[in-house]
């Protein structure tokens, strides 16, 4: 409900995922919960999600439906989330606005005369509006960096290769950066949990050529700095 309020406001779901009930249902008899337990994810348009397009915001994408969920969605769904809409993008995804011929402009929830930011801008503008808790952009340039920017959220681009970028689609061209997969959302705890859910043996076998590195709690915890009234408490 609050996905289809903020996208009425700011045009940045593209689709609604179908089978969501019945995945929590099935969630629901698993005797193992995973890290992200009952948590709807929004998953941004070229991640390719079963029975739906990954248009890439270009028309002559539009009448290729995906026949299997992408390795990210599979591992997500494995650790309980549920992947409920697909956010709206640039055209090619190569540029910092977020517009395409086929879905329009979406506009930045904070500032409806502003631009989201992209190309990750529908997952920046659903997450700030208010209608997702945690969100998958994919970052080349600064295409989770700068919707997280402009919108007042938190994102990370992992290095390279990290997290599986099988079966994405839209890659029209070679680039010599390497394009990844990431996490956005309103705090860094919310992103360090989904990283740390990605990084499992389920992707690992997935996809052997992400090198099978856990996540590293020690490296975070040493990473922010303790605050002094935690050292008072201490």
């Amino acid at each position: 409900g609050e996905a289809l309020e903020v996208t009425r406001e700011v045009n940045c779901v593209i689709d609604f995922i179908h089978g969501c009930e019945d995945q929590l249902q099935k969630l629901k008899k698993q005797k193992e919960k995973g890290l992200l337990y009952g948590i709807p994810i929004s998953i941004k348009d070229h991640i390719n999600c079963k029975g739906h397009i990954s248009s890439g915001g270009m028309v002559k994408f539009l009448g290729q439906v995906k026949e299997e969920d992408s390795v990210i969605v599979q591992v997500l769904k494995s650790q309980g989330a549920i992947p409920f809409v697909k956010t709206n993008i640039p055209q090619t995804m190569i540029n910092y606005d977020c517009s395409n011929l086929i879905f329009g402009q979406t506009l930045n929830p904070l500032n409806h005369q502003k631009s989201p930011g992209g190309s990750s801008g529908g997952e920046g503008a659903l997450i700030a509006g208010g209608g997702s808790i945690l969100g998958i952009g994919s970052d080349v340039a600064g295409s989770i960096r700068l919707p997280s920017s402009f919108c007042g959220l938190c994102g990370l681009k992992p290095t390279g290769n990290r997290i599986s970028p099988y079966a994405c689609s839209s890659r029209t061209f070679v680039l010599a950066v390497t394009g990844t997969l990431g996490p956005m959302a309103r705090d860094v705890d919310s992103l360090a949990l989904c990283m740390k859910a990605l990084l499992c043996d389920e992707m690992f076998q997935l996809d052997p050529t992400v090198p099978p590195i856990p996540f590293d709690e020690e490296v975070r915890l040493r990473g922010n700095p303790v605050s002094p009234f935690a050292q008072q408490q201490s």
